[in-house]
Protein backbone atom coordinates (compact mmCIF):
# COMPACT_ATOMS: atom_id res chain seq x y z
CA UNK A 1 0.00 0.00 0.00
CA UNK A 2 1.45 3.36 -1.04
CA UNK A 3 1.61 6.48 1.09
CA UNK A 4 -1.43 8.09 -0.52
CA UNK A 5 -3.58 5.03 0.18
CA UNK A 6 -2.42 5.02 3.80
CA UNK A 7 -3.24 8.71 4.10
CA UNK A 8 -6.72 8.14 2.63
CA UNK A 9 -7.35 5.31 5.09
CA UNK A 10 -6.23 7.49 7.98
CA UNK A 11 -8.52 10.32 6.87
CA UNK A 12 -11.48 7.93 6.71
CA UNK A 13 -10.66 6.57 10.16
CA UNK A 14 -10.40 10.08 11.63
CA UNK A 15 -13.70 11.05 9.96
CA UNK A 16 -15.49 8.03 11.42
CA UNK A 17 -13.98 8.79 14.81
CA UNK A 18 -15.27 12.36 14.56
CA UNK A 19 -18.80 11.11 13.78
CA UNK A 20 -18.71 8.91 16.85
CA UNK A 21 -17.35 11.80 18.89
CA UNK A 22 -20.20 14.05 17.78
CA UNK A 23 -22.84 11.45 18.62
CA UNK A 24 -21.43 10.83 22.09
CA UNK A 25 -21.00 14.55 22.72
CA UNK A 26 -24.65 15.18 21.79
CA UNK A 27 -25.87 12.46 24.15
CA UNK A 28 -23.64 13.75 26.92
CA UNK A 29 -24.81 17.33 26.37
CA UNK A 30 -28.46 16.28 26.63
CA UNK A 31 -27.78 14.28 29.79
CA UNK A 32 -25.90 16.98 31.66
CA UNK A 33 -28.18 19.77 30.46
CA UNK A 34 -31.08 17.82 31.96
CA UNK A 35 -29.14 17.13 35.18
CA UNK A 36 -28.18 20.78 35.57
CA UNK A 37 -31.74 21.90 34.88
CA UNK A 38 -33.11 19.47 37.45
CA UNK A 39 -30.59 20.65 40.05
CA UNK A 40 -31.64 24.26 39.48
CA UNK A 41 -35.32 23.30 39.70
CA UNK A 42 -34.72 21.56 43.02
CA UNK A 43 -32.64 24.32 44.59
CA UNK A 44 -33.98 27.46 42.82
CA UNK A 45 -30.75 29.44 43.36
CA UNK A 46 -32.12 32.52 41.62
CA UNK A 47 -34.57 33.07 44.49
CA UNK A 48 -31.88 33.47 47.16
CA UNK A 49 -30.35 36.58 48.66
CA UNK A 50 -27.46 36.53 46.19
CA UNK A 51 -29.91 36.84 43.30
CA UNK A 52 -31.75 39.72 44.94
CA UNK A 53 -28.50 41.63 45.44
CA UNK A 54 -27.16 40.93 41.94
CA UNK A 55 -27.00 44.14 39.89
CA UNK A 56 -25.61 43.23 36.46
CA UNK A 57 -23.96 45.83 34.26
CA UNK A 58 -23.85 43.86 31.03
CA UNK A 59 -26.70 43.65 28.54
CA UNK A 60 -29.24 40.79 28.56
CA UNK A 61 -27.69 37.66 27.10
CA UNK A 62 -28.71 36.89 23.54
CA UNK A 63 -30.12 33.38 23.32
CA UNK A 64 -29.04 33.13 19.70
CA UNK A 65 -25.44 34.05 20.53
CA UNK A 66 -25.42 31.66 23.50
CA UNK A 67 -26.59 28.77 21.31
CA UNK A 68 -24.05 29.68 18.65
CA UNK A 69 -21.01 29.56 20.93
CA UNK A 70 -22.37 26.49 22.73
CA UNK A 71 -22.71 24.44 19.53
CA UNK A 72 -19.43 25.79 18.17
CA UNK A 73 -17.56 24.13 21.06
CA UNK A 74 -18.67 20.68 19.89
CA UNK A 75 -18.06 21.53 16.23
CA UNK A 76 -14.46 22.59 16.89
CA UNK A 77 -13.82 19.47 18.93
CA UNK A 78 -15.17 17.17 16.21
CA UNK A 79 -13.14 18.98 13.53
CA UNK A 80 -9.92 18.45 15.46
CA UNK A 81 -10.70 14.75 15.88
CA UNK A 82 -11.42 14.51 12.15
CA UNK A 83 -8.10 16.26 11.44
CA UNK A 84 -6.25 13.69 13.54
CA UNK A 85 -5.02 16.25 16.07
CA UNK A 86 -6.17 14.12 18.98
CA UNK A 87 -8.33 11.02 19.47
CA UNK A 88 -12.00 10.95 20.37
CA UNK A 89 -11.30 10.86 24.06
CA UNK A 90 -14.86 10.25 25.14
CA UNK A 91 -14.96 6.81 23.58
CA UNK A 92 -14.78 4.88 26.83
CA UNK A 93 -18.22 4.80 28.44
CA UNK A 94 -18.59 4.66 32.20
CA UNK A 95 -21.75 2.59 31.77
CA UNK A 96 -25.38 3.61 32.36
CA UNK A 97 -25.50 2.48 35.97
CA UNK A 98 -22.37 4.37 37.00
CA UNK A 99 -23.48 7.45 35.06
CA UNK A 100 -26.84 7.35 36.82
CA UNK A 101 -25.20 6.97 40.24
CA UNK A 102 -22.86 9.92 39.53
CA UNK A 103 -25.82 12.04 38.53
CA UNK A 104 -27.87 11.10 41.58
CA UNK A 105 -24.90 11.90 43.83
CA UNK A 106 -24.57 15.28 42.13
CA UNK A 107 -28.27 16.04 42.60
CA UNK A 108 -28.25 15.05 46.28
CA UNK A 109 -25.18 17.19 46.91
CA UNK A 110 -26.73 20.12 45.01
CA UNK A 111 -28.94 20.75 48.05
CA UNK A 112 -25.91 21.03 50.33
CA UNK A 113 -24.25 23.36 47.83
CA UNK A 114 -27.35 25.53 47.70
CA UNK A 115 -27.55 25.73 51.50
CA UNK A 116 -24.01 27.15 51.56
CA UNK A 117 -24.95 29.57 48.80
CA UNK A 118 -27.92 30.82 50.80
CA UNK A 119 -25.79 31.14 53.94
CA UNK A 120 -23.07 32.89 51.96
CA UNK A 121 -20.62 30.38 53.46
CA UNK A 122 -17.63 29.79 51.21
CA UNK A 123 -15.08 29.01 53.92
CA UNK A 124 -16.73 26.10 55.74
CA UNK A 125 -13.77 23.88 54.90
CA UNK A 126 -11.32 26.06 56.87
CA UNK A 127 -12.45 24.48 60.12
CA UNK A 128 -11.73 21.02 58.71
CA UNK A 129 -8.22 21.50 57.27
CA UNK A 130 -4.83 22.06 58.85
CA UNK A 131 -3.96 25.74 58.98
CA UNK A 132 -0.49 26.47 57.67
CA UNK A 133 -0.35 23.37 55.48
CA UNK A 134 -2.19 25.09 52.65
CA UNK A 135 -2.40 28.73 51.54
CA UNK A 136 -5.32 30.50 53.14
CA UNK A 137 -6.87 31.36 49.79
CA UNK A 138 -6.92 27.65 48.90
CA UNK A 139 -8.85 26.65 52.04
CA UNK A 140 -12.26 27.64 50.70
CA UNK A 141 -15.35 25.96 49.32
CA UNK A 142 -14.87 27.19 45.77
CA UNK A 143 -18.20 26.82 43.93
CA UNK A 144 -19.68 26.20 47.43
CA UNK A 145 -18.66 22.57 46.86
CA UNK A 146 -18.83 20.08 49.71
CA UNK A 147 -15.39 19.39 51.12
CA UNK A 148 -13.64 22.08 49.13
CA UNK A 149 -10.56 20.59 47.48
CA UNK A 150 -9.89 18.21 50.36
CA UNK A 151 -12.11 15.10 50.26
CA UNK A 152 -12.27 12.01 48.09
CA UNK A 153 -16.00 12.61 47.63
CA UNK A 154 -15.32 16.10 46.26
CA UNK A 155 -12.72 14.73 43.84
CA UNK A 156 -15.10 12.01 42.65
CA UNK A 157 -17.97 14.48 42.19
CA UNK A 158 -16.05 17.33 40.54
CA UNK A 159 -16.42 16.29 36.89
CA UNK A 160 -20.17 15.82 37.25
CA UNK A 161 -20.51 19.29 38.79
CA UNK A 162 -18.56 20.92 35.97
CA UNK A 163 -20.39 19.04 33.22
CA UNK A 164 -23.78 19.98 34.71
CA UNK A 165 -22.72 23.61 35.12
CA UNK A 166 -21.60 23.90 31.49
CA UNK A 167 -24.27 21.62 29.95
CA UNK A 168 -21.86 18.91 28.83
CA UNK A 169 -19.28 21.17 27.18
CA UNK A 170 -16.48 20.86 29.75
CA UNK A 171 -14.37 18.40 27.75
CA UNK A 172 -14.85 20.26 24.47
CA UNK A 173 -13.90 23.56 26.11
CA UNK A 174 -10.72 22.44 27.83
CA UNK A 175 -9.54 20.64 24.69
CA UNK A 176 -9.08 24.01 22.98
CA UNK A 177 -5.78 24.05 24.85
CA UNK A 178 -5.01 20.53 23.69
CA UNK A 179 -5.74 21.62 20.11
CA UNK A 180 -3.24 24.49 20.32
CA UNK A 181 -0.51 22.25 21.71
CA UNK A 182 -1.17 19.44 19.20
CA UNK A 183 -0.94 21.89 16.30
CA UNK A 184 2.25 23.41 17.70
CA UNK A 185 3.91 20.00 18.08
CA UNK A 186 2.47 18.30 15.00
CA UNK A 187 5.12 16.24 13.27
CA UNK A 188 7.52 16.48 16.21
CA UNK A 189 8.98 13.46 17.99
CA UNK A 190 7.29 13.38 21.40
CA UNK A 191 9.51 10.78 23.06
CA UNK A 192 11.79 13.21 24.85
CA UNK A 193 9.16 15.81 25.75
CA UNK A 194 8.33 16.55 29.39
CA UNK A 195 4.91 17.94 30.29
CA UNK A 196 3.49 18.90 33.69
CA UNK A 197 -0.19 19.66 34.22
CA UNK A 198 -0.16 22.24 37.04
CA UNK A 199 -3.21 22.23 39.32
CA UNK A 200 -4.27 19.01 37.60
CA UNK A 201 -7.27 18.49 39.88
CA UNK A 202 -9.13 15.24 39.20
CA UNK A 203 -7.02 14.55 36.11
CA UNK A 204 -9.33 15.16 33.14
CA UNK A 205 -6.79 17.15 31.14
CA UNK A 206 -4.03 14.71 32.05
CA UNK A 207 -6.06 11.99 30.37
CA UNK A 208 -6.33 14.21 27.29
CA UNK A 209 -2.56 14.74 27.27
CA UNK A 210 -1.79 11.06 27.75
CA UNK A 211 -4.04 10.02 24.86
CA UNK A 212 -2.60 12.67 22.54
CA UNK A 213 1.08 12.40 23.50
CA UNK A 214 1.47 8.79 24.70
CA UNK A 215 5.27 8.83 24.29
CA UNK A 216 5.87 12.02 26.26
CA UNK A 217 6.85 12.07 29.94
CA UNK A 218 3.84 13.34 31.92
CA UNK A 219 3.22 14.37 35.51
CA UNK A 220 0.39 16.02 37.39
CA UNK A 221 0.90 18.61 40.11
CA UNK A 222 -1.69 19.66 42.67
CA UNK A 223 -2.00 20.62 46.33
CA UNK A 224 -4.87 18.27 47.15
CA UNK A 225 -3.98 14.67 48.10
CA UNK A 226 -7.58 13.60 47.43
CA UNK A 227 -7.62 15.04 43.93
CA UNK A 228 -4.15 13.65 43.18
CA UNK A 229 -5.35 10.18 44.20
CA UNK A 230 -8.32 10.52 41.86
CA UNK A 231 -6.12 11.76 38.99
CA UNK A 232 -3.60 8.96 39.54
CA UNK A 233 -6.32 6.29 39.56
CA UNK A 234 -7.80 7.60 36.31
CA UNK A 235 -4.61 8.17 34.33
CA UNK A 236 -1.90 5.97 35.83
CA UNK A 237 0.40 9.01 35.62
CA UNK A 238 2.87 10.04 38.34
CA UNK A 239 1.75 12.85 40.64
CA UNK A 240 3.49 15.55 42.65
CA UNK A 241 1.89 17.25 45.64
CA UNK A 242 3.13 20.83 45.56
CA UNK A 243 2.10 24.45 45.29
CA UNK A 244 2.06 26.02 41.82
CA UNK A 245 3.86 29.04 43.31
CA UNK A 246 6.97 26.93 43.95
CA UNK A 247 6.97 23.94 41.61
CA UNK A 248 9.69 21.43 42.51
CA UNK A 249 11.25 21.18 39.05
CA UNK A 250 14.62 22.41 37.87
CA UNK A 251 14.96 25.64 35.95
CA UNK A 252 14.45 25.14 32.22
CA UNK A 253 13.56 21.47 32.56
CA UNK A 254 10.08 21.21 31.00
CA UNK A 255 8.89 21.39 27.40
CA UNK A 256 5.34 22.31 28.35
CA UNK A 257 3.25 23.25 31.36
CA UNK A 258 -0.52 23.23 31.21
CA UNK A 259 -2.93 24.85 33.63
CA UNK A 260 -6.68 24.50 33.25
CA UNK A 261 -9.05 26.82 35.16
CA UNK A 262 -6.36 27.77 37.66
CA UNK A 263 -5.79 31.49 37.28
CA UNK A 264 -9.34 32.65 38.03
CA UNK A 265 -9.02 30.97 41.43
CA UNK A 266 -5.79 32.76 42.35
CA UNK A 267 -5.70 36.05 44.28
CA UNK A 268 -4.30 38.97 42.25
CA UNK A 269 -1.03 39.00 44.21
CA UNK A 270 -0.47 35.27 43.54
CA UNK A 271 -1.05 35.27 39.77
CA UNK A 272 2.31 36.86 38.83
CA UNK A 273 4.08 34.51 41.27
CA UNK A 274 2.60 31.44 39.59
CA UNK A 275 3.30 32.90 36.13
CA UNK A 276 6.96 33.42 37.09
CA UNK A 277 7.19 29.88 38.48
CA UNK A 278 5.90 28.46 35.20
CA UNK A 279 8.33 30.56 33.16
CA UNK A 280 11.21 29.42 35.38
CA UNK A 281 10.66 25.69 34.79
CA UNK A 282 10.09 25.95 31.03
CA UNK A 283 12.93 25.38 28.61
CA UNK A 284 13.74 28.14 26.12
CA UNK A 285 11.13 27.65 23.42
CA UNK A 286 8.92 25.72 25.85
CA UNK A 287 5.21 26.50 25.99
CA UNK A 288 2.45 27.17 28.50
CA UNK A 289 -1.00 25.81 27.67
CA UNK A 290 -3.34 28.23 29.42
CA UNK A 291 -7.06 27.37 29.64
CA UNK A 292 -9.50 29.46 31.64
CA UNK A 293 -12.69 31.48 31.49
CA UNK A 294 -13.33 33.94 28.69
CA UNK A 295 -13.20 37.55 29.85
CA UNK A 296 -15.85 40.22 29.20
CA UNK A 297 -13.69 41.80 26.47
CA UNK A 298 -13.71 38.44 24.64
CA UNK A 299 -17.49 38.01 24.70
CA UNK A 300 -19.25 41.32 25.49
CA UNK A 301 -22.60 39.76 24.57
CA UNK A 302 -22.15 37.18 27.34
CA UNK A 303 -20.74 39.55 29.96
CA UNK A 304 -23.83 39.26 32.17
CA UNK A 305 -23.23 35.51 32.48
CA UNK A 306 -19.64 36.19 33.51
CA UNK A 307 -20.82 38.72 36.10
CA UNK A 308 -23.25 36.16 37.55
CA UNK A 309 -20.65 33.40 37.87
CA UNK A 310 -18.88 34.63 41.04
CA UNK A 311 -22.23 35.62 42.60
CA UNK A 312 -23.76 32.15 42.41
CA UNK A 313 -20.64 29.98 42.68
CA UNK A 314 -18.34 31.57 45.26
CA UNK A 315 -15.42 32.61 43.09
CA UNK A 316 -13.86 35.35 45.24
CA UNK A 317 -11.06 36.21 42.79
CA UNK A 318 -12.98 35.91 39.52
CA UNK A 319 -13.90 39.58 39.19
CA UNK A 320 -10.24 40.62 39.24
CA UNK A 321 -9.32 37.80 36.84
CA UNK A 322 -11.99 39.06 34.44
CA UNK A 323 -10.19 42.42 34.19
CA UNK A 324 -6.62 41.06 34.08
CA UNK A 325 -4.51 41.76 31.00
CA UNK A 326 -3.25 38.22 30.55
CA UNK A 327 -0.84 39.01 27.72
CA UNK A 328 0.81 41.66 29.90
CA UNK A 329 0.86 39.37 32.95
CA UNK A 330 2.78 36.69 31.09
CA UNK A 331 4.97 38.98 29.00
CA UNK A 332 6.30 40.30 32.30
CA UNK A 333 7.88 36.89 32.96
CA UNK A 334 9.09 36.28 29.39
CA UNK A 335 6.14 34.41 27.88
CA UNK A 336 4.43 35.68 24.74
CA UNK A 337 1.12 34.58 23.22
CA UNK A 338 1.69 32.69 19.96
CA UNK A 339 -1.81 31.19 19.46
CA UNK A 340 -5.29 31.38 20.95
CA UNK A 341 -8.74 29.88 20.62
CA UNK A 342 -12.15 30.03 22.31
CA UNK A 343 -15.08 27.70 22.83
CA UNK A 344 -18.31 28.59 24.66
CA UNK A 345 -17.20 30.16 27.99
CA UNK A 346 -13.55 29.13 27.81
CA UNK A 347 -10.49 30.52 26.09
CA UNK A 348 -7.12 28.94 25.50
CA UNK A 349 -3.77 30.58 24.97
CA UNK A 350 -0.48 29.08 23.90
CA UNK A 351 2.45 31.09 25.26
CA UNK A 352 6.11 30.50 24.43
CA UNK A 353 9.23 31.22 26.39
CA UNK A 354 11.76 33.21 24.40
Amino acid sequence: MDDRAIARRQRRAFALEAVGQSARAAAKALWWTAAGGLARALTQPTRGEAARNFQPEGPPVSGARLRQVYLEAFEKDARDVAAGLYPALEGASTGPVKSLMRTLDFLVDARAVDQRRRRGDGVEVRSETTAGTYPNYYRQNFHFQSGGWFTAESAERYDAQVEALFAGTAAAMRRRGLSLLAKHWRGRDHRDLRIVDAACGAGSFLQDLKATFPRASLAGLDLSPAYLDRARARSGIGMVQANAESMPFADGSLDAVSCVYLFHELPPRVRPVVAAAIARVLKPGGVLVFVDSVQPKDEPDLSRLLEAFPVYFHEPYYSTYAQTDLAALFSGVGLRVIAEDRAFLTKALLLQKA
